[in-house]
């Protein structure tokens, strides 16, 4: 749904330091997209090594997994699997934007106009299966776990918090709500002070909570109704949603007809903006596959790994990799010592 439906929900501002504690199942492709498309040099260039490999990745993922560490928050980084049939439209629609933006950028480049290449450079970005590779090494020699989703990330995250076994879903989306996900948090991986979009200046980005049940109290509806409002405005298995329909009509339009969905899919029209049928997006979200076989330890930081991974591979700085590690250990070590002398 990504966000045309965060209008109607409530949220709650929180902070890093509230969050302390809590574990968070991380929608780690959308992270990696974020930090793609924002760590970049003026010209809109990703950072790479001396190879000519993108590490922008790697430079967004290790400084806010960190951070976060810092703030004793517990990390579950879930990779997406194999995409379900729908989503391959959604895909081709993407690469067309992307290969739209290719064109634009290379005129801006021509012009020199830096502003339009760097608007242009972050709607290019491309998450490659190496990029997910040295990702999940990365986590790994933090000492977080690694979750391997059957199909979407973000139904394997809500499927891990509805057991209980993480305190909510971390993504931009509201994808993980209609998956079922009984809290998700906002703005995890941009928290902090950012510069406005298109303006001078910065602005504070602090995390939000929202709760599936707020939501669904505040829009009189149930969980099946939720991912029917979704396909209606609008889901990467229905790109675009029906048109003409934003989140509020949508709504008024779930409202109107509850549970019929037939009678409620045939006055909007689905027929004829879509060439299947509605129940095939509604059971794909609804039935996505998840796992139970996932193993949420922590595990000490293999420092080694990590400068091997950066420093040696990439060509990080090693005074501040070390700078970070190093005041990350500290911060664990104090994290215990405190922890014992509660007991004492």
């Amino acid at each position: 749904m990504g966000v045309k439906i965060f209008e109607l929900v409530p949220a709650k501002e929180t902070s890093l330091d509230e969050l302390a504690g809590k574990t968070l199942a991380v929608d780690s492709s959308l992270f990696l997209y974020q930090f793609l498309s924002t760590i970049r040099q003026r010209d809109g260039t990703l950072l790479m090594d001396s190879k000519g490999r993108v590490t922008s990745h790697l430079a967004g993922l290790f400084n806010r997994t960190v951070k976060l560490m810092e703030k004793q928050i517990n990390l579950v980084f879930v990779f997406d699997g194999k995409p379900p049939e729908l989503k391959q439209k959604e895909r081709e629609r993407r690469k067309e934007l992307k290969e739209e933006a290719e064109a634009k950028y290379r005129i801006a480049m021509e012009k020199r106009d830096l502003d339009e290449m760097k608007k242009y450079a972050a709607r290019t970005t491309r998450l490659t299966p190496e990029m997910i590779k040295e990702a999940k090494e990365l986590v790994s020699a933090l000492g977080l776990p690694v979750v391997q989703a059957p199909s979407e990330g973000e139904a394997q995250a809500a499927h891990i918090v509805k057991k209980g076994d993480a305190f909510a879903v971390a993504s931009q989306d509201a994808d993980s709500l209609m998956f079922g996900a009984p809290r998700l948090v906002k703005n995890l991986a941009i928290t902090g002070r950012r510069k406005k979009a298109g303006k001078l200046g910065f602005e504070t980005v602090n995390p939000e909570i929202i709760e599936l049940q707020k939501v669904l109290n505040t829009l009189g509806i149930d969980n099946d109704q939720l991912i029917a409002l979704g396909m209606l405005i609008g889901t990467d298995y229905n790109t675009g949603g029906v048109k003409g329909i934003g989140p509020k009509n949508g709504l008024k339009l779930v409202k109107k007809h509850q549970k019929e969905f037939d009678a409620m899919f045939k006055e909007a029209e689905w027929e004829n903006n879509f060439d299947f049928p509605w129940t095939d997006v509604f059971y794909a979200i609804k039935k996505m596959p998840v796992t139970d076989e996932y193993i949420l330890e922590t595990k000490p930081i293999d420092k080694e790994k990590v400068l091997k991974i950066l420093v040696e591979e990439h060509d990080f700085s090693p005074e501040r990799v070390n700078s970070a590690l190093d005041k990350l250990l500290k911060s664990a070590k104090n994290k215990q010592q405190k922890g014992l002398a509660e007991w004492v």
